[in-house]
């Protein structure tokens, strides 16, 4: 493996990142701590518990995934347009270094951004409510799997968009409105029995249900299955960027 060069790629993405921090770092925290506020407060004051865990705490898992979703998904699909849009993808397809050596460098800087946001929200939320982790290596593990699984579809929609407004389509009209829909903000058993049942279509449920397990002890769906789901999608992620390096598709164009 070429490690410098994926030293190179991942570098120079996370020196990106930290030029914009206003941008990359402070505003999706802002925003994240926001809705916890407002519906921490606005819920919280009607519902005080569920399943016996504080509302305020009880939200704080669902807010982290909405936010490694959305920005795992920016970063990766920006970092990757952006050497399409000014030509420099053709650097890296003629350089001495392979398409996993690529795929790792764009991908692993996108997952790393996403955990340092992650942690930053856990850590802003611990001052307003009391968290307990019970099974902190659980929750490390979907942290990172998490943000590596959205990273690899980021970096799908980067190859895939022919302008800056196709970038976030996605992200925002599609990965945001299903985290809402899939327990950010309440336990699914809350529903009556059917939308119990279409809610488990919605794959944004496992992801959910899994790392608040790995807070509360307490999920929507069996923990085993949320992690079986996770890596369902990263094989499927992983399958549709082999078959992008192996076609060409939209990059040899």
């Amino acid at each position: 493996m070429n490690i410098e060069a994926v030293k190179a790629i991942y570098n120079f993405e996370m020196s990106r990142w930290g030029r914009t921090l206003m941008q990359s770092v402070i505003s999706p925290v802002l925003s994240t701590c926001l809705y916890f506020i407002v519906f921490g407060s606005a819920i919280g004051s009607r519902i005080s518990q569920v399943d016996g865990i504080d509302y305020g705490a009880f939200i704080v898992p669902g807010l982290v995934m909405m936010l490694l979703l959305t920005q795992s998904t920016l970063n990766a699909s920006f970092g990757i347009y952006f050497p399409r849009f000014t030509g420099t993808i053709y650097e890296h397809l003629s350089a001495p270094v392979s398409p996993f050596e690529i795929v790792l460098g764009y991908v692993g800087a996108a997952a790393t951004k996403s955990v340092i946001l992650g942690l930053l929200v856990l850590v802003t939320a611990s001052f307003f409510v009391k968290l307990h982790i019970a099974h902190p290596l659980w929750m490390v593990v979907f942290l990172v799997l998490t943000s590596v699984t959205f990273s690899m579809l980021g970096f799908i929609i980067g190859i895939w968009a022919d302008g800056f407004e196709k970038l976030q389509i996605i992200p925002l009209l599609v990965i945001q409105p299903l985290t809402f829909l899939g327990g950010t903000f309440y336990s699914i058993k809350m529903l009556p029995p059917l939308w119990q049942a279409v809610t488990l279509f919605n794959p944004v449920v496992y992801l959910i249900s899994g790392f608040r397990w790995s807070f509360f002890e307490i999920s929507d769906v069996n923990v085993g299955v949320s992690l079986l789901m996770t890596f369902v999608f990263l094989l499927v992620c992983m399958s549709i960027v082999w078959w992008i390096f192996r076609t060409g598709y939209r990059l040899k164009a």
